[in-house]
């Protein structure tokens, strides 16, 4: 044996021996989720979408989605302007993000066919900006139940012939946990009508366990809403909510809820859409940062 390919040998021998010897945690967290971990606009609202984009990149993100129209921004709403949405996506692009997703504010008010083109549109100029993703909120009206599902059929299809994926979250009424979202989907009845989980919006709205609300239609999730939720009563004993905090701080248990995911087949993404508001854009920056890093260190165990 030759001196390089001796020094070759004991190279690799003493880094086999090394790391037979770490310790096994190690392993498990770099065996870890890789799922993309993204950001929404929603805990910036109250400064500029260019700060927001600015906060966004500053934490480390490399994927963002458009949740919360401000006056400023309608972002993909059935107003915005052809050159509204093309300045739209070259602000994202300037900075070096994607944005994965775009929130569909469906007007059940409306009538039907009314209310059709007005999701249509907003579905038109998600696609003009390129997302992959167009979520809504469900209804939180029994009256209008029906409506909703048959404006989510046709969007559904719609939303299909142009590349985009039709997805709801929990957020109370008829999407409020597993038993009325199964509705949903059966209502519905298109395979491009899926789900974006939100456990901190099942303790939210419901109250309920969301590692068990997760069970039933885990297979039907494409993409995740993450937020914490704490929950104090008042001096009524009425149950006072609140989304706007740090990870770790509320009830939802990450890594269960990550774990049953994973059981079930989940791809990502993961999306970050809150975080305890700061004074200042900068300190909101930071608390957005610290969401994903404790994120990061979660995945990387599951």
């Amino acid at each position: 044996m030759n001196s390089l390919s001796r020094r070759h040998f004991l190279a690799a021998s003493s880094t086999v021996v090394a790391t037979a010897l770490l310790p096994r945690h190690l392993f498990a967290a770099s065996a870890g989720s890789a799922w993309p971990v993204g950001c929404f606009n929603r805990p910036w609202t109250k400064w500029s979408y260019d700060e927001t984009l600015d906060a966004i990149k500053a934490a480390g993100y490399t994927h963002t989605g458009l949740l919360t129209p401000t006056k400023e921004d309608p972002f993909t709403g059935s107003s915005a302007t052809p050159e509204y949405l093309a300045a739209l996506k070259q602000k994202i692009t300037a900075r070096g993000l994607k944005v994965n997703m775009t929130a569909l504010r469906v007007n059940t008010a409306l009538e039907l066919p009314a209310a059709i083109t007005d999701t249509r549109k907003q579905i038109e100029n998600g696609h003009t900006v390129g997302v992959e993703f167009a979520l809504t909120f469900g209804e939180d009206k029994p009256e209008r139940y029906e409506k909703y599902f048959k404006i989510m059929a046709d969007a559904a299809a719609f939303a299909a012939e142009r590349g985009i994926k039709l997805v709801m979250k929990p957020h109370g009424g008829g999407s409020g946990a597993s038993l009325e979202i199964l509705s949903a989907i059966k209502t519905v009845g298109h395979k491009n009508f899926k789900i974006w989980y939100d456990a901190g919006n099942i303790i939210y709205y419901t109250g309920k366990d969301p590692v068990e609300e997760l069970k039933p239609i885990v297979q039907h999730v494409t993409g995740f809403c993450a937020k914490d939720c704490s929950v104090t009563l008042d001096n009524a004993g009425k149950r006072k909510p609140d989304v706007m905090i740090q990870f770790g701080a509320g009830q939802v248990d990450f890594a269960a809820v990550f774990q049953g995911l994973k059981a079930g087949g989940f791809n990502g993404p993961v999306m970050v859409e809150c975080c305890k508001i700061g004074a200042t854009a900068a300190e909101t920056t930071a608390n957005a940062k610290a969401n994903r890093d404790f994120l990061n260190r979660v995945l990387a165990g599951v």
